[in-house]
């Protein structure tokens, strides 16, 4: 591991060099790429010269409680040998996960999408919970976001959202809510007072850039037809709308969120790429025969990952027994304590395998 942080420290020292060099700065292309690269290796180094730091004062706390017989200066000395024993301890594991092998699409805007599941109006109000929640954490995260396509329900559900997340590290953390998430509450219209079980699922891929996907415009058929919209609004003048069809895997993407087509076609085909990606990395984790169990990470829609349970006012996260009762504020955008938790054990996760 040692070797690795050396060779490290020197990749930066020499980064830091090219890019004062005024025929770098020239070319900005090189030099931006240059600074990428420092800033991604940047906290790394930070974490290993502090650890090094802790580590020659060890070394010195141990010379004097050798050397020195002033009992003064060697009580001093064995509390500054265990605070940089404990210092180092902490360095050490922060510097483990910081070696860990970096998922590339963390640095990426998202695509999200809700869909309402089994429970008819009462899951399509859930899926508009949950898109109201993501709204809310982006708005924490100052996250910028975008709507690409909605299909709403006459008493304010969505069948379907579909929207872009833009921002730093929007991927890294919004990519452990891909699931089935499940809500368990009595819908307005019971008179019973019966709980009812609803769910929704959420799919979250990373925007893609036209290198990643090989997409040929030759197997993707374009329809444009005149979008629709609840009463009043100017949307169905023209045909604005925009239907993608890609022929070799029949997904199908729709959008008529924007007046223009030529603005909904650009969203569209942003839409299909990331679809498109997301299948991709599906298919190579399928060939993976030793994939990790856990569901954390990897983007496994399958089963349930989280309970939204309102009589009790309870979360619960079954990826990682996670039971948290604050329902109201996690709605309202207060996600970092169970994001925060899933990081953490996909890290240790990884550690095991590392």
């Amino acid at each position: 591991m040692f070797d690795k942080l050396d060779f490290i420290l020197e990749k930066y020292e020499e980064l830091s060099k090219k890019v004062s060099d005024p025929d770098v700065i020239a070319k900005q292309k090189e030099w931006q790429k240059l600074m990428k690269e420092m800033s991604d290796l940047e906290p790394i180094v930070k974490e290993y010269t502090a650890y090094k730091k802790a580590k020659e004062e060890l070394e010195e706390a141990k010379e004097i409680l050798d050397m020195e017989d002033d009992e003064e200066l060697r009580e001093m000395a064995r509390e500054e040998l265990k605070a940089n024993e404990a210092a180092i301890e902490e360095f050490t594991e922060n510097l483990k996960i910081l070696l860990l092998p970096k998922d590339p699409n963390d640095d990426k805007n998202v695509i999200l999408e809700i869909r309402a599941g089994t429970g008819g109006d009462e899951a399509a109000l859930f899926g508009s919970d949950l898109l109201r929640m993501y709204l809310r954490y982006a708005e924490r995260m100052r996250w910028k976001t975008e709507l690409i396509e909605s299909n709403e329900t006459e008493i304010g559900g969505v069948k379907e959202v579909v929207m872009l997340v833009k921002g730093k590290g929007a991927y890294s953390r919004l990519k452990y809510e891909s699931g089935v998430h499940r809500v368990q509450r009595v819908p307005e219209t019971e008179s019973g007072g019966r709980v009812h079980t609803s769910a929704a699922s959420v799919a979250v891929m990373p925007e893609v850039d036209d290198v990643e996907v090989n997409l040929d415009p030759n197997d993707v058929r374009v329809d444009v037809y005149r979008a629709s919209g609840n009463g009043g609004q100017c949307v169905n003048t023209t045909d604005s709308a925009v239907r993608l069809t890609h022929m070799p895997t029949g997904l199908v993407v729709t959008c008529q969120d924007e007046k223009s087509q030529i603005k909904n076609k650009e969203k569209a085909f942003k839409v299909l790429k990331s679809r498109l990606f997301d299948l991709m990395q599906q298919e190579q984790n399928d060939k993976i025969a030793a994939e990790r169990k856990s569901q954390i990470g990897s983007g496994d829609r399958s089963e349930r990952i989280r309970t939204y349970n309102f009589p009790q006012s309870r979360i619960t996260d079954h990826r990682i027994n996670l039971t948290l009762y604050k329902l109201d504020s996690f709605l309202d955008g207060d996600l970092d304590e169970v994001i925060d938790a899933l990081i953490t054990e996909d890290q240790a996760e990884k550690m095991r395998d590392f």
